[in-house]
């Protein structure tokens, strides 16, 4: 009985998936290179796998079609009547997932000619930047553009679709996006050294706090929010300010106390511009996190960005 006999009764499942019934793509481009080669050997070679392997891979397309594909013998594989014909319907398949393939990473290198990234304010000013130089070591080609704002309008530009990536501060991750913590942070007191509080000899009592006007950042702010939430409720803003940098010349100025965190005022403590004023009976710490549209894990530059945040 010739092979051709011995495979006409091995009949394929005709139910299920057209996945369960198509050879797959590497089965294909198997018996493309057969045919170019003219040897099963040679093809196994070029495709670098075993020849045992391509012909585990060539009996198993034969089973599935249900037709005998190759006539080895000694001086080599010759494609059978059938096996000419399902190797001209092979090219066509293969040239169509090339083009898919093209297009794919078309789409790829526009998705990574950009990066949208939104990010709070102490992060935008005092993180974002060493972590965007080192992508740009990474990804030269990606132009990153950032918009910095308190932590409820990153919100609002994920969700929109304006950014593709963001930093908030606060305590809650905003409904409509995943996150993960990247860092952490701490807030504390501190006033220009000719403020009463600069020369306590006690620390200041978290009701006193509470209760004192202070230079804060606009409502909406994760800054705003852990504090608030720490204290349980705060005196009216002596100034309401929108951003990190604004609250801290203020507080240098004498203007009065601020609570900013520990990463925007290392360098005016340092030089005593700011005092630090502990405070008993709060903690405030807080988780600093990336944030996403939920469902869509970063990828490409902001993915990337991302690793950058944990080196």
């Amino acid at each position: 009985m010739s092979r051709t006999e011995e495979h006409a009764d091995d009949r394929p499942v005709s139910a299920g998936s057209l996945a369960h019934r198509v050879p797959d793509l590497g089965a294909l481009e198997l018996l493309l290179a057969v045919a170019r080669l003219g040897s099963l050997g040679r093809a196994a070679r070029e495709l670098g796998i075993t020849q045992p392997a391509a012909s585990s891979r060539v009996r198993s397309m034969e089973r599935q079609l249900g037709v005998a594909l190759v006539d080895r013998s000694p001086r080599g594989s010759r494609l059978t009547d059938a096996g000419a014909l399902v190797t001209d319907w092979a090219r066509r398949i293969v040239e169509a997932a090339e083009a898919f393939d093209a297009g794919a990473q078309a789409l790829r290198d526009r998705r990574d000619s950009r990066l949208r990234v939104a990010a709070s304010m102490t992060i935008a000013e005092y993180l974002l930047p060493g972590w965007l130089l080192a992508l740009r070591a990474q990804r030269p080609d990606t132009a990153v553009s950032l918009l910095a704002g308190n932590s409820a309008a990153v919100a609002e530009r994920l969700v929109s679709g304006e950014a593709d990536v963001g930093f908030v501060e606060g305590l809650t991750v905003p409904a409509g996006l995943d996150s993960a913590v990247i860092a952490h942070d701490r807030l504390i007191v501190v006033t220009a050294p000719t403020h009463a509080w600069a020369r306590r000899r006690s620390p200041l009592a978290a009701r006193e706090l509470a209760a004192t006007p202070l230079i804060l950042r606009e409502k909406g702010s994760g800054t705003r929010q852990v504090l608030d939430s720490a204290l349980g409720g705060l005196a009216r803003p002596l100034i309401e300010l929108s951003s990190t940098t604004a609250v801290k010349a203020a507080a240098v100025s004498g203007a009065g106390p601020a609570v900013l965190s520990e990463l925007a005022v290392g360098e005016e403590m340092a030089t005593r511009r700011l005092v630090r004023v502990p405070v008993d009976g709060i903690a405030l710490a807080r988780d600093l996190r990336a944030v996403w549209p939920t469902g869509h894990r970063p990828t490409g530059p902001a993915r990337d960005l991302l690793s950058l945040t944990r080196s």
